[in-house]
């Protein structure tokens, strides 16, 4: 089980490779926590203690990381009516990205790029989602890799909860501030991916994140969840509180749009009767 109430603690760094935190419930644990109690347990039970190293070649030869890797973690299972379960391994990351379209914004997000769980935590607590992640990658190359991926299983497994996306609202819009920054956000689950993005982010780096990985994020996510998505940054100075704002406003318009609407009855928001990639 996950402790609900957990103590906000930075995260660890050894010769080996740095942990990032990780989000669970909105909270933050050091991943490396999560690590010795793994330890803990497989020792009581008389089992050898599972290493933070990178994972296995698959048959397919899809991972081949050698360096040391964050710590994996047990994820929830989810069910549901809307719920999807997507896996994406290649020999750059390994990715599971679980999803409840109709949670109570439940968040683990388990990667080594420290600020893109924050993030997430961000789209399950105001989404209302229940959002799932254990990610790998590359991160001694750079983030890169990583972020893709996760926003890539992350886009899909959206696409396989929508299903046949009848009776849903379709469309969604939201204004989010934060502080100084203000973000406008429109989005149309249409099935048709496209990306139109006017963030003015005035620094390179978010702690050791790259900028430049916000636009690719949703970009990517736009691909595997047939998304048309426009995100317009209308003010703003501090580059944390501008993203931060953004996947805000992006989370409470992707929350209005999977909504059910009671006056549709089950059809689908088209004239053209189908809202699907096929």
């Amino acid at each position: 089980m996950h402790p609900s109430l957990l103590q906000r603690s930075a995260g660890s760094c050894s010769t080996t490779g740095c942990h990032r935190p990780l989000y669970i419930s909105k909270h933050i644990v050091p991943a490396r926590a999560v690590s010795i109690r793994t330890s803990v347990a497989a020792a009581a039970a008389g089992a050898a203690a599972p290493a933070a190293a990178a994972p296995s070649v698959s048959s397919n030869g899809a991972s081949s990381m050698q360096h040391a890797q964050n710590p994996l973690v047990e994820l929830p299972e989810v069910s549901g009516p809307r719920v999807a379960v997507v896996k994406r391994s290649t020999k750059e990351t390994s990715v599971e990205v679980r999803v409840n379209l109709d949670g109570t914004g439940q968040c683990i997000a388990n990667s080594p790029v420290g600020f893109l769980n924050h993030m997430l935590d961000q789209i399950a607590s105001h989404g209302l989602f229940d959002v799932y992640v254990n990610a790998q990658g590359d991160t001694w190359i750079d983030d890169h890799h990583t972020v893709e991926d996760i926003a890539l299983a992350f886009g899909s497994a959206f696409s396989q909860a929508l299903g046949d996306r009848k009776g849903i609202h379709r469309f969604g819009e939201f204004s989010a501030p934060l502080d100084e920054a203000l973000t406008h956000v429109v989005l149309d689950l249409s099935g048709r991916a496209h990306l139109s993005c006017g963030l003015t982010i005035p620094s390179q780096k978010i702690g050791s994140f790259d900028t430049e990985l916000v636009e690719h994020f949703f970009m990517s996510f736009a691909n595997t969840s047939g998304t048309t998505l426009h995100i317009r940054q209308l003010a703003g100075k501090n580059s944390h509180h501008i993203v931060e704002a953004t996947f805000k406003a992006f989370a409470r318009a992707l929350r209005r749009a999977t909504e059910y609407d009671e006056r549709r009855r089950g059809q689908v928001a088209s004239s053209k009767g189908v809202l699907t990639q096929q």
